[in-house]
This record gives C-alpha cells, structure tokens and sequence, in this order.
C-alpha cells in the first residue's frame, strides 16, 4: 500500500502532485472512501460539525473536495457490527483512502477492531492520512499526544510505518507545538521520527519514506 501521510490534508500543489502520481490517474477518475472515526475519540472535534465538515468537505483542509470520481464514508465503529462480504470487496476496490484527524489511538485501536489493519496491507489504494490519520500508521505516538486511553494502556499505534509523526510544527493555534517540543518528543521515541508543518507530508511507498513540503520539517534519528 502507497502511504500519504499529511498534517493538514492535500493543501499546496506539492503535496496535490504527490497524490496524483501515487495515484497513477486522475482525481477525477478516481474512488475515494473517507474515514471519520478518529475525530470521534477527539474533544475538539467529534462527535457533531466538525465530523459532518470532514465528510462533506466543508472543512478547512482539502480532502474530500478535491474532486474525486465518488466518496463514500467508511466508520470503522460500524463494521464489526456488519459481514465482511459487505464492506471488504468495497475497500478492495476503492482508489483511496481519506483518513481524518482526531484521536491517532482512538483510530488505531478501531483499525484493529473493525479488520482494517489487517486488510491495509494487502490494498492497491493510496492512504491519505491527516494528523491523526498520519500518525497512527507509525509504531507509536509517544505519551504528548495520548488522549483517549486504548485497552491495553500504551502509545502503540500500528507500525503500518516505520517512524512516528509530530504534525502541526508551529501552528498558531497550537502553541505548544514547537520544533523544540518536538525534539524533546523525539527523544523519547523508539526510532525514527518526523516532526512536520501544515506545508508538508510524508510519501511512503514501498517502505521508503520521501518527504514532499513547501513548509518545514525535521526527520530526527533515534
């Protein structure tokens, strides 16, 4: 599976062509199933209009507006509720995923719940993550940004890639989101990590991590 792995979404042509060429067609010839279910384990943003922004793409950060062939809603909370045979061959066949912000292990732990970690793998589609939808593809999150507390008690998320993600470098909203805050975050990680602006996203393929940005960024080692 092809990775995109952005903090605010598809938001300068960088990060736009990107998507295009992992893609290896048109936007507008191409499937997309977007997924809510991290902005529900999140205070700031779900349940309620945030959620109906994302999906309708109302929100301030491009996604579901960029003109796809079709989008359709995959809530993970939904599928252990439903047979396989209904919503697997769907996945299957969609061109791309649009994972929401939220909570990154709300998110990780409704991928494991729901099968779709498990199916990940194995998809064609490209995976178009944002901040939390990023983040929960890595090993872990590291204790700054657990929030929602899974089951089993830790920052593990789904080691879907080998680094971790501390999005939103130097957003004005988020004051405590500094490069140095990120170092120090870093420090703290088990292996390779990134720390990234709204300007910039992660592309993996293969394995192999490039980063596409009009912003700032900094890939730390363990």
């Amino acid at each position: 599976m092809k990775f995109l792995l952005t903090s605010a979404g598809v938001n300068n042509k960088s990060i736009h062509d990107a998507l295009v060429d992992m893609l290896d067609k048109p936007i507008a010839d191409s499937n997309a199933l977007c997924i809510p279910t991290a902005m529900y384990g999140h205070p700031w943003v779900g349940p309620g209009v945030k959620t109906w922004e994302f999906i309708s793409g109302n929100s301030e950060n491009p996604m579901v507006d960029l003109g796809w062939k079709s989008v359709g809603v995959l809530e993970l909370t939904a599928l252990p509720s439903i047979d396989k045979e209904r919503w697997v061959p769907l996945v299957q066949e969609t061109d791309v995923l649009l994972v929401s912000g939220g909570d990154a292990l709300y998110l990780s732990h409704w991928m494991k719940q729901s099968g779709m970690a498990d199916l990940l793998p194995s998809l064609k589609a490209v995976y178009v993550g944002m901040s939390a939808g990023s983040m929960a593809m890595a090993p872990n999150i590291g204790e700054d940004f657990v929030g929602w507390t899974p089951p089993t008690g830790s920052d593990e998320a789904l080691s879907l890639v080998d680094f971790s993600i501390f999005p939103h470098v130097d957003h004005e909203m988020l004051p405590g989101n500094t490069m140095a805050a990120a170092e120090k975050w870093a420090a703290g990680m088990k292996g390779p990590a990134y720390a990234i602006d709204d300007q910039t996203a992660i592309k993996v393929i293969d394995g192999t991590a490039e980063v596409v940005s009009e912003g700032h960024w900094k890939r730390f080692s363990p």
